[in-house]
Protein backbone atom coordinates (compact mmCIF):
# COMPACT_ATOMS: atom_id res chain seq x y z
CA UNK A 1 0.00 0.00 0.00
CA UNK A 2 1.12 3.69 -0.71
CA UNK A 3 0.70 6.60 1.40
CA UNK A 4 -0.69 9.80 -0.72
CA UNK A 5 -0.91 12.96 1.56
CA UNK A 6 -2.70 14.96 -1.38
CA UNK A 7 -5.65 12.33 -1.67
CA UNK A 8 -7.09 13.99 1.66
CA UNK A 9 -7.06 17.29 1.11
CA UNK A 10 -10.68 18.63 -0.76
CA UNK A 11 -12.40 15.53 -0.14
CA UNK A 12 -15.61 16.24 2.37
CA UNK A 13 -15.17 15.12 6.27
CA UNK A 14 -11.94 16.80 6.50
CA UNK A 15 -8.67 15.10 6.46
CA UNK A 16 -8.65 11.34 6.38
CA UNK A 17 -6.26 9.02 8.38
CA UNK A 18 -3.48 8.29 7.09
CA UNK A 19 -2.58 5.44 5.77
CA UNK A 20 0.45 3.13 6.17
CA UNK A 21 2.53 2.15 3.35
CA UNK A 22 4.98 -0.53 3.18
CA UNK A 23 7.10 0.37 0.15
CA UNK A 24 9.83 2.51 1.65
CA UNK A 25 11.46 3.23 -1.94
CA UNK A 26 8.22 5.55 -2.22
CA UNK A 27 9.61 7.66 0.11
CA UNK A 28 12.91 8.50 -0.89
CA UNK A 29 16.46 7.42 -0.42
CA UNK A 30 17.93 7.89 3.01
CA UNK A 31 20.67 10.80 3.98
CA UNK A 32 23.95 8.58 3.40
CA UNK A 33 26.36 8.69 6.34
CA UNK A 34 29.68 10.35 5.94
CA UNK A 35 32.87 8.15 5.98
CA UNK A 36 34.89 8.63 9.44
CA UNK A 37 37.60 11.26 8.47
CA UNK A 38 39.91 12.15 11.59
CA UNK A 39 41.00 15.38 11.22
CA UNK A 40 45.16 14.94 12.37
CA UNK A 41 46.36 11.36 11.37
CA UNK A 42 47.17 9.36 14.07
CA UNK A 43 50.85 9.11 16.03
CA UNK A 44 51.54 6.45 18.58
CA UNK A 45 54.01 7.48 21.29
CA UNK A 46 55.56 3.94 20.72
CA UNK A 47 56.75 2.58 17.37
CA UNK A 48 55.14 -0.47 16.31
CA UNK A 49 56.34 -3.50 17.62
CA UNK A 50 58.48 -5.58 15.52
CA UNK A 51 58.47 -9.35 14.44
CA UNK A 52 59.73 -11.50 17.85
CA UNK A 53 62.92 -12.56 18.35
CA UNK A 54 64.16 -15.70 16.92
CA UNK A 55 64.36 -18.32 19.46
CA UNK A 56 67.65 -18.99 20.88
CA UNK A 57 68.74 -22.22 22.98
CA UNK A 58 70.38 -21.72 26.29
CA UNK A 59 69.91 -19.53 29.70
CA UNK A 60 69.24 -15.85 28.86
CA UNK A 61 71.23 -14.12 31.90
CA UNK A 62 70.99 -10.39 32.49
CA UNK A 63 73.69 -8.17 31.80
CA UNK A 64 74.61 -5.46 34.53
CA UNK A 65 75.91 -2.41 34.32
CA UNK A 66 78.63 -2.32 36.74
CA UNK A 67 79.82 1.25 36.03
CA UNK A 68 76.42 2.58 36.96
CA UNK A 69 75.33 4.49 40.52
CA UNK A 70 72.90 2.55 42.96
CA UNK A 71 70.02 4.46 43.63
CA UNK A 72 69.80 6.74 47.03
CA UNK A 73 68.22 5.21 49.66
CA UNK A 74 65.62 6.51 50.81
CA UNK A 75 65.70 6.81 54.78
CA UNK A 76 63.56 9.36 55.18
CA UNK A 77 59.24 9.96 55.10
CA UNK A 78 59.31 11.18 51.77
CA UNK A 79 57.66 9.01 49.17
CA UNK A 80 59.31 7.40 46.20
CA UNK A 81 58.60 10.05 43.57
CA UNK A 82 60.38 12.75 45.52
CA UNK A 83 64.08 13.69 45.23
CA UNK A 84 65.72 12.65 48.11
CA UNK A 85 68.68 15.05 49.56
CA UNK A 86 71.56 13.83 51.99
CA UNK A 87 70.96 16.14 55.77
CA UNK A 88 73.43 18.49 55.90
CA UNK A 89 75.70 18.56 58.83
CA UNK A 90 75.36 22.37 59.63
CA UNK A 91 71.54 21.57 59.67
CA UNK A 92 71.39 18.54 61.75
CA UNK A 93 73.88 20.68 64.50
CA UNK A 94 71.06 23.66 64.56
CA UNK A 95 68.68 20.80 65.04
CA UNK A 96 70.18 18.88 67.80
CA UNK A 97 70.57 22.59 69.49
CA UNK A 98 66.92 22.90 69.90
CA UNK A 99 65.58 22.68 73.18
CA UNK A 100 63.36 20.17 73.09
CA UNK A 101 66.13 18.37 71.09
CA UNK A 102 67.64 18.19 74.42
CA UNK A 103 65.23 18.27 76.34
CA UNK A 104 64.23 15.10 74.68
CA UNK A 105 68.00 13.65 74.69
CA UNK A 106 68.32 14.58 78.71
CA UNK A 107 64.74 12.27 79.53
CA UNK A 108 65.75 9.56 77.40
CA UNK A 109 69.86 9.62 78.98
CA UNK A 110 67.97 9.50 82.38
CA UNK A 111 65.19 6.91 81.99
CA UNK A 112 68.21 4.81 80.72
CA UNK A 113 70.30 5.23 83.35
CA UNK A 114 67.76 4.51 85.89
CA UNK A 115 66.81 1.38 84.05
CA UNK A 116 70.70 0.68 84.44
CA UNK A 117 70.86 1.29 88.30
CA UNK A 118 68.00 -0.68 88.36
CA UNK A 119 69.42 -3.62 86.63
CA UNK A 120 72.27 -3.18 88.70
CA UNK A 121 70.77 -3.57 91.83
CA UNK A 122 68.28 -6.25 91.15
CA UNK A 123 71.40 -8.42 90.13
CA UNK A 124 73.58 -7.35 93.06
CA UNK A 125 70.99 -7.64 95.38
CA UNK A 126 70.69 -11.32 94.44
CA UNK A 127 74.15 -11.92 96.26
CA UNK A 128 74.77 -8.99 98.73
CA UNK A 129 71.68 -7.23 101.10
CA UNK A 130 72.35 -3.89 99.74
CA UNK A 131 69.27 -2.78 101.28
CA UNK A 132 70.22 -4.31 104.73
CA UNK A 133 73.43 -2.82 104.68
CA UNK A 134 72.38 1.01 104.10
CA UNK A 135 70.94 -0.32 108.02
CA UNK A 136 74.43 -0.52 109.48
CA UNK A 137 75.63 2.55 107.83
CA UNK A 138 73.11 4.97 108.98
CA UNK A 139 75.29 6.49 111.59
CA UNK A 140 76.03 9.77 112.55
CA UNK A 141 79.04 11.90 114.56
CA UNK A 142 77.68 11.91 117.68
CA UNK A 143 76.87 7.72 117.25
CA UNK A 144 80.24 7.57 116.43
CA UNK A 145 81.73 9.19 119.20
CA UNK A 146 78.82 8.00 121.94
CA UNK A 147 79.30 4.01 120.50
CA UNK A 148 83.09 4.42 121.17
CA UNK A 149 82.62 5.56 124.73
CA UNK A 150 80.83 2.95 124.84
CA UNK A 151 83.16 0.27 123.88
CA UNK A 152 85.62 1.59 125.97
CA UNK A 153 83.57 2.65 129.01
CA UNK A 154 80.28 0.41 129.37
CA UNK A 155 80.38 0.21 133.02
CA UNK A 156 78.04 3.07 133.54
CA UNK A 157 75.48 2.25 130.96
CA UNK A 158 72.05 0.61 132.11
CA UNK A 159 70.23 0.07 129.21
CA UNK A 160 71.07 -2.49 126.68
CA UNK A 161 67.70 -3.40 124.96
CA UNK A 162 67.73 -2.59 121.31
CA UNK A 163 64.60 -0.58 120.17
CA UNK A 164 62.13 -1.78 117.36
CA UNK A 165 59.74 0.61 115.02
CA UNK A 166 56.88 -1.80 113.75
CA UNK A 167 58.71 -4.80 113.64
CA UNK A 168 62.07 -3.22 112.38
CA UNK A 169 64.62 -1.84 114.67
CA UNK A 170 65.65 1.68 114.87
CA UNK A 171 68.28 2.97 112.85
CA UNK A 172 71.82 3.23 115.04
CA UNK A 173 71.59 6.98 114.93
CA UNK A 174 69.12 6.92 116.49
CA UNK A 175 69.65 3.98 118.60
CA UNK A 176 73.19 3.45 120.96
CA UNK A 177 72.66 0.25 121.58
CA UNK A 178 71.84 -1.12 117.71
CA UNK A 179 75.12 -2.71 115.73
CA UNK A 180 76.88 -0.88 112.99
CA UNK A 181 79.34 -2.15 110.22
CA UNK A 182 80.80 1.75 110.14
CA UNK A 183 82.68 1.86 112.83
CA UNK A 184 84.41 -1.68 112.52
CA UNK A 185 85.52 -0.71 108.82
CA UNK A 186 87.27 2.49 109.92
CA UNK A 187 88.97 0.72 112.78
CA UNK A 188 89.85 -1.61 110.13
CA UNK A 189 91.56 0.54 108.02
CA UNK A 190 92.85 2.82 110.99
CA UNK A 191 94.43 -0.33 111.84
CA UNK A 192 96.17 -1.00 109.20
CA UNK A 193 98.03 2.75 108.95
CA UNK A 194 98.87 2.42 112.26
CA UNK A 195 100.23 -0.84 111.77
CA UNK A 196 102.57 0.76 108.86
CA UNK A 197 103.21 3.13 111.38
CA UNK A 198 105.13 1.59 113.52
CA UNK A 199 106.57 -0.82 111.54
CA UNK A 200 108.24 1.97 110.40
CA UNK A 201 109.67 3.31 113.66
CA UNK A 202 111.26 0.07 114.04
CA UNK A 203 112.50 0.17 110.53
CA UNK A 204 110.78 -3.10 109.49
CA UNK A 205 108.49 -1.03 107.49
CA UNK A 206 107.86 -2.53 103.22
CA UNK A 207 104.69 -2.46 100.65
CA UNK A 208 104.36 -6.48 101.39
CA UNK A 209 104.59 -5.87 105.40
CA UNK A 210 101.33 -3.71 104.69
CA UNK A 211 99.53 -6.19 102.17
CA UNK A 212 100.33 -8.83 104.52
CA UNK A 213 98.78 -6.93 107.94
CA UNK A 214 96.02 -6.50 105.82
CA UNK A 215 95.39 -9.56 104.48
CA UNK A 216 95.67 -11.12 108.02
CA UNK A 217 92.99 -9.12 109.57
CA UNK A 218 90.46 -9.70 107.07
CA UNK A 219 91.79 -13.83 106.68
CA UNK A 220 90.90 -13.58 110.59
CA UNK A 221 87.72 -11.37 110.74
CA UNK A 222 86.26 -14.33 108.26
CA UNK A 223 87.74 -17.45 110.01
CA UNK A 224 86.49 -16.04 112.62
CA UNK A 225 82.90 -15.72 111.34
CA UNK A 226 82.95 -18.82 109.63
CA UNK A 227 84.20 -20.51 113.44
CA UNK A 228 80.94 -18.56 114.92
CA UNK A 229 78.56 -19.62 112.62
CA UNK A 230 79.53 -23.54 112.64
CA UNK A 231 79.09 -23.56 116.21
CA UNK A 232 75.72 -22.07 116.05
CA UNK A 233 75.18 -24.92 113.20
CA UNK A 234 76.43 -27.54 114.87
CA UNK A 235 74.98 -26.91 118.26
CA UNK A 236 71.69 -26.10 116.78
CA UNK A 237 71.15 -22.95 118.41
CA UNK A 238 68.57 -20.85 117.30
CA UNK A 239 69.04 -17.12 118.05
CA UNK A 240 67.89 -13.68 116.90
CA UNK A 241 71.41 -12.77 115.38
CA UNK A 242 72.13 -12.39 111.73
CA UNK A 243 75.24 -12.69 110.11
CA UNK A 244 75.78 -9.15 109.86
CA UNK A 245 74.84 -8.37 113.26
CA UNK A 246 77.74 -10.97 113.99
CA UNK A 247 79.95 -9.19 111.82
CA UNK A 248 79.56 -6.20 113.54
CA UNK A 249 80.31 -7.23 117.19
CA UNK A 250 83.25 -8.78 115.84
CA UNK A 251 84.65 -5.50 114.25
CA UNK A 252 84.55 -3.93 117.40
CA UNK A 253 87.51 -5.21 118.72
CA UNK A 254 89.69 -3.07 116.03
CA UNK A 255 88.81 -0.30 118.62
CA UNK A 256 91.16 -2.53 121.90
CA UNK A 257 93.43 -3.40 118.99
CA UNK A 258 94.12 0.14 118.02
CA UNK A 259 93.81 1.83 121.84
CA UNK A 260 95.94 -1.04 122.55
CA UNK A 261 99.01 0.02 120.15
CA UNK A 262 98.72 3.62 120.80
CA UNK A 263 99.75 2.79 124.69
CA UNK A 264 102.32 0.85 122.86
CA UNK A 265 103.66 3.47 121.28
CA UNK A 266 103.72 5.52 123.87
CA UNK A 267 104.45 3.93 126.99
CA UNK A 268 106.28 0.17 124.86
CA UNK A 269 105.20 -3.40 126.15
CA UNK A 270 104.65 -1.82 129.84
CA UNK A 271 102.04 0.23 128.11
CA UNK A 272 101.07 -1.79 125.21
CA UNK A 273 99.75 -4.86 127.76
CA UNK A 274 98.31 -2.81 130.56
CA UNK A 275 95.65 -1.07 127.61
CA UNK A 276 94.97 -4.41 126.20
CA UNK A 277 93.93 -5.86 129.72
CA UNK A 278 91.66 -3.03 130.12
CA UNK A 279 90.35 -2.49 126.60
CA UNK A 280 89.52 -6.40 126.54
CA UNK A 281 87.61 -6.78 129.59
CA UNK A 282 86.32 -3.58 128.83
CA UNK A 283 84.87 -5.13 124.90
CA UNK A 284 84.24 -8.84 126.54
CA UNK A 285 81.88 -7.00 128.84
CA UNK A 286 80.01 -4.75 126.48
CA UNK A 287 79.63 -8.00 124.50
CA UNK A 288 77.86 -9.79 127.54
CA UNK A 289 75.67 -6.77 127.66
CA UNK A 290 74.57 -6.51 124.17
CA UNK A 291 74.73 -9.87 123.33
CA UNK A 292 72.62 -11.52 126.38
CA UNK A 293 69.30 -10.03 125.62
CA UNK A 294 69.81 -11.48 121.74
CA UNK A 295 71.09 -14.60 122.51
CA UNK A 296 68.86 -15.84 124.97
CA UNK A 297 65.61 -13.96 123.67
CA UNK A 298 65.06 -17.19 121.34
CA UNK A 299 65.05 -19.39 124.67
CA UNK A 300 61.90 -17.95 125.30
CA UNK A 301 60.13 -19.31 122.33
CA UNK A 302 58.20 -22.71 123.02
CA UNK A 303 59.75 -26.12 121.33
CA UNK A 304 57.27 -28.08 119.67
CA UNK A 305 55.53 -31.00 121.48
CA UNK A 306 57.05 -34.20 121.23
CA UNK A 307 55.15 -36.97 118.94
CA UNK A 308 54.71 -40.88 120.18
CA UNK A 309 53.01 -42.56 117.47
CA UNK A 310 51.44 -39.92 115.84
CA UNK A 311 49.89 -38.21 118.30
CA UNK A 312 50.90 -35.43 120.75
CA UNK A 313 52.70 -36.06 124.31
CA UNK A 314 50.66 -33.03 125.37
CA UNK A 315 49.29 -29.99 124.58
CA UNK A 316 45.99 -31.79 122.99
CA UNK A 317 43.60 -32.24 125.74
CA UNK A 318 43.28 -30.60 128.69
CA UNK A 319 45.05 -32.45 131.35
CA UNK A 320 48.51 -32.48 129.52
CA UNK A 321 49.96 -29.71 131.84
CA UNK A 322 50.60 -33.34 134.56
CA UNK A 323 52.64 -34.72 131.17
CA UNK A 324 56.97 -33.38 131.94
CA UNK A 325 57.24 -30.70 129.05
CA UNK A 326 60.43 -30.63 127.29
CA UNK A 327 62.89 -27.87 129.19
CA UNK A 328 64.93 -25.36 127.27
CA UNK A 329 67.28 -25.48 129.68
CA UNK A 330 69.70 -26.98 127.07
CA UNK A 331 69.35 -24.57 124.99
CA UNK A 332 69.76 -21.63 127.55
CA UNK A 333 73.43 -23.57 128.29
CA UNK A 334 74.33 -23.78 124.68
CA UNK A 335 73.48 -19.93 124.22
CA UNK A 336 75.24 -18.65 127.69
CA UNK A 337 78.47 -20.90 126.30
CA UNK A 338 78.15 -19.47 122.81
CA UNK A 339 78.38 -15.92 124.58
CA UNK A 340 81.26 -16.57 126.94
CA UNK A 341 83.02 -18.32 123.59
CA UNK A 342 82.38 -14.88 121.83
CA UNK A 343 83.49 -12.70 124.71
CA UNK A 344 86.98 -14.83 125.01
CA UNK A 345 87.80 -14.87 121.66
CA UNK A 346 87.93 -11.27 120.81
CA UNK A 347 90.63 -10.28 123.63
CA UNK A 348 92.80 -13.29 122.54
CA UNK A 349 92.24 -12.32 118.34
CA UNK A 350 93.27 -8.73 119.67
CA UNK A 351 96.58 -10.03 120.95
CA UNK A 352 97.35 -12.28 118.52
CA UNK A 353 96.78 -9.30 115.65
CA UNK A 354 98.91 -6.55 117.75
CA UNK A 355 101.61 -8.02 119.55
CA UNK A 356 104.01 -8.32 117.01
CA UNK A 357 103.82 -4.48 116.20
CA UNK A 358 104.66 -3.59 119.74
CA UNK A 359 108.35 -2.72 119.91
CA UNK A 360 110.89 -3.51 123.08
CA UNK A 361 111.72 0.04 123.98
CA UNK A 362 109.72 3.58 123.41
CA UNK A 363 109.77 5.29 120.01
CA UNK A 364 112.98 7.58 121.21
CA UNK A 365 115.39 4.22 121.64
CA UNK A 366 113.25 2.81 118.54
CA UNK A 367 115.05 5.65 115.87
CA UNK A 368 118.58 4.55 115.77
CA UNK A 369 121.19 7.21 115.81
CA UNK A 370 122.46 9.05 112.87
CA UNK A 371 125.84 8.09 111.63
CA UNK A 372 129.04 9.67 111.86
Amino acid sequence: MNFNASRNVGQPGGLRKAKRVSDVAAMGAPTPTPAFAPAAPYAPGYPPAGPPPPYQEGIQLDTQDFNSSAPAANYGFMPPGFPQSSPNPAQLGSMLQQPIVQDMALQYGNELAAAGRAAVQRELGKYVPVSRLRYYFAVDTRYVLRKLMLIMFPYTHKEWMVKYDQNSPVQPRDDLNAPDLYIPCMGYVTYILLAGFMLGLQHRFSPEQIGIQASSALAYIIFEMILYLVTLYITNTHTNLKTLDLLAFSGYKYTTMIGSLLGGLLLSKMGYYCTLVYSSVALSYFLVKTLRLQLLSGSMATEPPQQYGGYPAYGGNPYAEQWSKPSSAGGTKRRVYFLLFVAVTQPLLSWWLTAHLVPNAGPAASVPPPAR
